[in-house]
């Protein structure tokens, strides 16, 4: 089993790739090169805007009735808006133009558009607005959302061209057109959070490093990363549905991991190099060290990704994969190919020197001067005041995040230009955005009984007299009679503050006082039924999850670092981070401040899914850095015994590479907020700030703080735990470098 084990080592693992340098970039090149094909096959067709849940919540099942029994797959509901300033509908011209229009699309055909209906058909009086202005032309788009999705395009052509008229305005708004836009505008932000943090990375990087050369290598792995992963989502995609978001966020955390990962490893190359050992004694003290620290680093985010995992809801599932396989091919990378061009460059990874900053290359951790050192000293002789300094810090970033509001942004909050925004506002002030997705619901039941009939007059009688549902109801029957459909369409968007708020007083108050005693099953379904569902299982789980994750990371460095104080402190310290980045988006985007000069939205709400997720990717990024600092002082304490030096040396040698490491992460998750999405602006803030606390106050600060006022504590490991392997991240202890403080 030892021999199994050493076999399997990191520092095998290097050595066998850097003694087999072109071998190793060949097996990586087809592996890639595979990727680049699932990618171009696959990917696309594995991608869906769709969201599902896999406990079968009341507004799936209701759906699901709908679809079996009554009429197929869930309608997707599309409205042509067609307004003039200067003609009512009254007038020919602006008949002629609903009319004209109307027949281009239905001419798309049964296999794009299912159906229409416009006023001139039937003169409905609800399809014109009060000032006759405003005429609305509802159509359902053939087949599911997918569906849907692939044929709008062809809709907006024809919406376009017929809104180049100086007459008339014409818009497109529903379900597929937000999705398509949405979509588009989400690709827009990947480019836009490459074009900004990719450049600032390098300049970080070259700084780090002094040398054109090494500072392209973390670059080109991230990249590679992320192609992987790609390749490897659109393969996990021919089994399951994957949101479309999932591109999003692999490219994201691909960027931020794969180059801090490959960072620490050329970084310990280097320092190692420039102790003067050969080029493949280097690699493996690196492989034994460093790339073991990436390998438990990765393994840390994983664990904390595994937790996004036990959400029912898809769109948790789908980012949960997409982060895991990106950091997976970013560990295997770095701790395989890496060592191989490491191996191929040797000395010239240092090539290209940049003038003033390249002279620090070789430079040891063993260094006693410069800024950092500087801060070790203050930090280690006023533990007690660094502690209470830094952490009120914390805590006081953390506390707006106690008004913390949940929800969904919708249409109103795309960006300003966005054709679906403006029709929002003109459906929702002329009519009601409710007409595009109404609240449905489904009576499991004989309908021609009189208890269910009565039951549904009752409950559209109630309807009604509330103000939030502001149209008139309608039913439907299927052909069997034995399952009924009440629709009523419902003010604001469906993810909506009034919308969820009349949602459950139809559920809480209105079904059992009009179906008391009927035999029959009611469910409530629609986007607005499936958003309180959401809802309430993340409410449900959040709990579940964070216990989860918090469980795994103690046990994983309770064995790597033999001790139970240790992994304590790590979950104090990372929740804190984690509290940090909440409050703060709480202060910018709920309450405002500061929201214009970051160029941000400001809204009544987080995006209900982004609290989980960025505990899941921050719980992990703050484990990567912390291993890399704790496995640095395990490593000197092994070495010497002593805490207090072990501690100091940790941070002296490790703080610049962390905080060098936690501005790329900063400057990639940066570019990503600066995007039009107001989710993206979130996700990339949110993770921005924690990183960088979690990098300057936490690790810098707070860590040695209370590792220095533990003293010995801080390896304290029950006796009766002894009998489980070692598997330090430190790897081999090695005797201190002559002239080391002991």
């Amino acid at each position: 089993m030892a021999t199994m084990m050493s076999r399997l080592s990191t520092r095998s693992l290097a050595s066998a790739s850097a003694r087999h340098p072109w071998r190793t970039v060949l097996v990586w090149a087809g592996i890639i090169a595979v990727a680049i094909g699932l990618n171009a096959a696959l990917l696309e067709d594995g991608l869906t805007t769709e969201f599902a849940f896999s406990n079968d919540p009341e507004s799936t099942r209701g759906a699901r009735l709908l679809e079996d029994r009554l009429r197929g797959p869930r309608p997707i509901n599309e409205i042509i808006i067609v307004r003039s300033n200067e003609l009512t509908v009254d007038d020919e011209r602006f008949e002629a133009t609903v009319t004209g229009l109307f027949d281009d699309v239905m001419a798309l055909g049964p296999d794009v558009v299912e159906g229409g209906v416009n006023y001139y058909q039937f003169r409905l009086p609800d399809f014109v607005s009060d000032d006759r202005r405003t005429t609305i032309i509802p159509f359902v788009m053939a087949g599911a959302l997918d569906d849907a999705n692939d044929n709008i395009e062809k809709l907006f052509a024809i919406v376009e061209e017929a809104g180049a008229s100086a007459a008339f305005d014409v818009y497109l708004v529903g379900e597929a057109s937000v999705a398509l836009e949405t979509n588009e505008l989400t690709f827009k932000d990947i480019e836009q959070g490459e074009r900004v943090g990719v450049p600032i990375a390098l300049l970080i990087l070259l700084v780090l490093f002094g040398a054109v050369l090494a500072a392209f290598i973390p670059l080109l792995l991230a990249v590679l990363a992320i192609v992987l992963a790609f390749g490897a989502t659109a393969f996990v995609g021919l089994f399951v549905d994957l949101s479309f978001f999932v591109t999003l966020i692999i490219t994201m955390i691909g960027l931020a991991v794969g180059i801090d990962y490959s960072l620490i490893v050329v970084s310990r190359f280097r320092e190692e190099m420039g102790r003067g050992r050969s080029k493949l004694d280097a690699i493996e003290r690196a492989g034994a060290t460093a790339n073991r620290t990436v390998f438990f680093s990765g393994l840390t985010v994983v664990f904390a990704l595994a937790g996004l995992l036990i959400h029912p809801a898809s769109v948790f599932q789908s980012l949960g994969t997409g982060a895991i396989l990106v950091v997976v091919a970013a560990v295997a990378l770095t701790t395989t190919l890496l060592p191989a061009a490491l191996s191929l460059l040797g000395g010239r990874v240092n090539a290209l020197r940049l003038p003033f900053i390249g002279r620090r290359i070789g430079a040891s951790a063993d260094a006693d001067g410069g800024y950092w050192a500087t801060v070790v000293r203050i930090v280690m002789r006023y533990p007690v005041l660094s502690f209470l300094a830094a952490s009120g810090v914390m805590v006081a970033a953390a506390l707006p995040a106690l008004d913390i509001n949940t929800g969904f942004n919708g249409v109103d909050s795309l960006p300003d230009g966005v054709q679906s925004k403006e029709a929002f506002f003109i459906l929702e002030e002329e009519f009601s955005f409710g007409v595009v997705s109404p609240m449905e619901i489904v009576i499991d039941g004989d309908a021609n009984s009189e208890a269910v009939k009565a039951g549904i007059a009752a409950l559209r009688e109630m309807l009604a007299a509330d103000p939030d549902f502001v149209g008139p109801s309608r039913v439907r029957v299927n052909a069997d009679g034995d399952l009924s459909l009440v629709s009523v369409p419902v003010a604001g968007e469906p993810a909506s503050d009034e919308a969820i708020e009349a949602l459950r007083r139809l559920r809480s108050d209105y079904l059992p006082a009009a179906f008391e005693g009927v035999d029959a099953e009611i469910l409530v379904t629609g986007e607005t039924a499936f958003n309180d569902d959401f809802f309430e299982i993340t409410d449900r789980f959040t709990p579940i999850i964070f216990v989860f994750v918090l469980s795994l990371s103690f046990l994983l460095l309770t064995v790597a670092f033999r001790s139970i104080v240790i992994p304590l402190m790590s979950i104090i310290l990372n929740m804190l981070s984690v509290g940090a980045a909440y409050g703060l988006m709480v202060l910018v985007f709920q309450k405002g401040y500061g929201a214009g000069v970051l160029g941000f939205q400001t809204t009544p709400m987080i995006d209900a899914w982004i609290p989980l997720f960025l505990f899941a990717v921050l719980f992990g990024l703050s484990m990567d850095y912390h291993v890399f600092l704790l496995s640095r002082i395990r490593e000197r304490y092994d070495q010497t015994g002593d805490n207090a030096e072990s501690v100091a040396y940790g941070l002296r040698s490790t703080a610049g590479l962390i905080t060098g490491a936690a501005l790329i992460m900063v400057a990639v998750f940066g570019g990503f907020a600066s995007g039009d999405l107001i989710a993206n602006q979130q996700i990339g803030f949110g993770l921005a700030v924690a990183v960088l606390l979690d990098a300057t106050i936490v690790r810098t600060v707070l860590v040695p703080a209370t590792m220095r006022l533990l003293g010995k504590w801080n390896w304290y490991y029950p006796a009766f735990l002894e009998w489980v392997p070692r598997i330090g991240i430190e790897g081999e202890v090695e005797t201190a470098p002559a002239g080391a403080a002991d």
